[in-house]
């Protein structure tokens, strides 16, 4: 595959507290106002932080349809709301925080697939790698058009006890 860049432009006015700016981009979906609003009253227009929030969570749903496509499953919809935590440490606003919220409707798919994938998505996901932050996340299954998950393999019933937090997990009548 080959490599490939793409562009964003901010021209900026004024100081941090009474500027204003605008985004643009080669294409025309990207170009809007600009305002600095980390940790601020929030006035029309985005913000960096927003941006980060919009950019992980589109990089986020498009690795989790790869890692669910290689799976083998095809995803009906992937629904991802990134939410960015600023904080103003001694050394100015800092990035804390981003937690994925995932919604996912994917037919025929075994809930244990599911968060296999997205476990490897949130790993594999191009902005997550980049971010230098702890990223939380919380992936449900839409089960419209899904089936339930299967039944463990034979032999496997101590396991699955021990999953589901049953006695007997560990054969000795003790929960584990």
């Amino acid at each position: 595959m080959k490599t490939f860049t793409r562009k964003a432009s901010v021209l900026w006015v004024g100081t941090r507290a009474h500027g204003k700016g605008a985004i643009n981009t080669p294409g025309t979906v990207l170009k809007m106002a600009l305002h600095a609003s980390d940790g601020e009253v929030k006035r029309q227009g985005t913000n960096p932080s927003e941006l980060i929030a919009a950019a992980h969570a589109g990089s986020y749903s498009l690795s989790l349809a790869n890692e669910l496509g290689e799976a083998g499953y095809s995803p009906r919809q992937i629904g991802t709301t990134a939410a960015v935590t600023m904080e103003n440490l001694a050394m100015g606003w800092t990035m804390t925080q981003v937690h994925l919220d995932v919604l996912a409707t994917v037919p025929r798919v075994t809930q244990y697939d599911f968060v296999d994938a997205a476990l490897r998505a949130k790993a594999n996901c191009p902005v997550s790698r980049a971010l230098n932050v702890n990223i939380s996340m919380s992936a449900r299954l839409n089960r419209r058009g899904a089936v339930p998950p299967v039944s463990p393999p034979r032999g496997w019933g101590a396991l699955a006890a021990a999953i589901a937090g049953r006695k007997g997990a560990g054969g000795d009548g003790s929960k584990k």
